[in-house]
């Protein structure tokens, strides 16, 4: 009888990070919904700060998100309160799209809740281990950090 393939599989490095991620969005994800909040209306708001006024296009792709998944999710952000948009100063054509008040505390508060999640992700790490950790993250995962 042939070996079952799931110790095979499980000793595979990009098996192992997938189910570390998973785990990691999982907190993540729950720890924004005690906020009200979902992963993209939480990434959506932390780019429309970095990049506010921004125009929905451009938002959509600093984010790597589809169009009709942007409006959906500005939407979402916009009758909660979260996010006005407003035409474009730069092009009166476009809707640029900017943080309310409410919007920055409730990302300010998502901010620390993700970090939290992210301390018990790696919580059986020491110091020294995370900081090696993100480094080692950081050279394979094709980002320059």
């Amino acid at each position: 009888m042939a070996e079952a393939p799931l110790p095979a599989i499980r000793s595979l490095p990009s098996w192992l990070l997938g189910r570390a991620a998973a785990r990691g969005r999982a907190l993540v994800a729950d720890a924004l919904a005690a906020e009200g909040l979902k992963m993209w209306h939480h990434v959506v708001l932390s780019a429309v700060r970095d990049l506010a006024p921004v125009a929905q296009a451009d938002l959509g792709r600093s984010v790597g998100l589809d169009p009709k998944d942007v409006v959906g999710v500005l939407n979402d952000l916009q009758t909660a309160g979260l996010v006005v948009r407003a035409p474009d100063p730069r092009d009166r054509r476009k809707n640029a799209v900017s943080l309310t008040g409410e919007g920055a505390r409730l990302l300010t508060r998502c901010e620390q809740v993700a970090r939290d999640a992210n301390d018990e992700l790696l919580a059986p790490l020491s110091a020294a281990e995370r900081d090696q950790f993100m480094g080692l993250l950081i050279r394979i995962s094709g980002t320059d950090g």
